[in-house]
């Protein structure tokens, strides 16, 4: 089974056949804009000391998160790492929760108790990620089949990076999915570099999609930097799998435009590379096939561009406001209460 390589999108008239109107595209374009605003306000409070620990960001992968979020139906769930903020923002989480969260404040989804980027809400189907990235794909697995059991019209989306793409648990939440044929899609953020590693020291093989027909399912090569192809990749692939269709692997192609995390300044990347994928900037491809393609007007860009500048201002102040956790509330949540042991698994 060849692997596929996506095409863009290239008019309106293709985007509409995928279920995309001109309120829906300045949708995807407001979200770009919220997350690429929310991680640098928080590069911002990092500086001031005001989010402990390192910080992560998702600079260049604004496309590929929002993209995969806009496809997602409302009963779907999924389980987004540190470079998909876009994901959170496209399924509801408010941003001034995510400052909170950043924070450590009792507002965050977290409630002050994990990782500051390490925030779901499963609310609107989302399940917080932990630092072994690949760790997520079994627990996406294990939803999609609890829906087979249950017989369930949802899909789970599972996402980790390239690097974390080469361990275990990876292959095996494949292997299983793919062999009971389960409703789940995987996202590989091939942003090449695991760390400080490039990605032509990490795999043999020309794309990490070529790995889904060794477990029996497509893959498919998207440009991360393009929203549209990615939204009807990803559309594609979660309505094939609540069909029953099986899952399918998307390695979404970006550059980690920032190094690892904070503490790291990327020297290794070469500058060249850098200056090729810049020109590529998801959110500036966006805003210029708007444009040109879907008429917005210079109003229209200005009125998006302030209303999401308002939006994060006043949520960065509410975040502020947020008071911290409560000590006594420490092990909240860590152990089942016997009303949650005595609900029927199936409930």
């Amino acid at each position: 089974m060849a692997v596929r390589e996506a095409e863009p999108l290239g008019s309106l008239q293709e985007v509409q056949e995928v279920g995309l109107d001109r309120e829906d595209l300045f949708g995807l374009y407001r979200h770009m804009l919220t997350a690429r605003g929310i991680e640098e306000r928080g590069h911002i409070l990092y500086k001031q000391g005001k989010i402990p620990g390192s910080f992560y960001t998702g600079r260049g992968n604004e496309a590929a998160a929002v993209g995969v979020g806009a496809a997602m139906g409302p009963d779907d769930v999924g389980c987004p790492i540190q470079r998909d903020m876009g994901v959170h923002i496209t399924r509801g989480v408010e941003p001034w929760r995510i400052f909170a969260q950043y924070m450590g404040r009792a507002d965050g989804p977290t409630h002050g108790r994990d990782g500051n980027v390490h925030l779901g809400d499963a609310r609107l189907g989302l399940h917080a990620m932990v630092s072994h990235l690949p760790a997520m794909l079994p627990v996406a697995v294990g939803m999609a089949l609890a829906f087979r059991i249950r017989e369930e019209k949802r899909v789970a989306v599972a996402w980790c990076g390239d690097g974390a793409a080469a361990r275990g648990d990876a292959h095996e939440g494949m292997n299983f999915a793919g062999v009971r044929r389960l409703p789940v899609v995987f996202l590989i953020d091939n942003n090449q570099w695991a760390y400080s590693t490039p990605s032509y020291l990490g795999h043999a093989i020309d794309h990490l999609a070529d790995r889904a027909s060794g477990y029996g399912f497509e893959g498919v090569v998207v440009d991360g930097t393009d929203v549209l192809a990615v939204f009807r990749e990803a559309k594609r692939a979660i309505e094939k799998a609540r069909e029953g269709g099986g899952p399918t692997l998307i390695e979404s192609v970006t550059l980690r435009m920032e190094g690892h995390a904070v503490h790291d300044d990327a020297s290794y990347v070469p500058k060249e590379m850098f200056e090729e994928w810049a020109r590529r900037d998801p959110i500036e491809r966006f805003r210029n096939w708007l444009r040109e393609n879907a008429g917005m007007t210079l109003a229209e860009e200005d009125e998006i561009t302030a209303g999401v500048k308002k939006l994060l201002n006043e949520s960065l102040a509410r975040a502020e406001e947020s008071p911290w956790p409560d000590p006594s509330t420490l092990l909240d949540g860590v152990y089942a209460s016997q009303e949650e042991l005595d609900t029927p698994h199936h409930k």
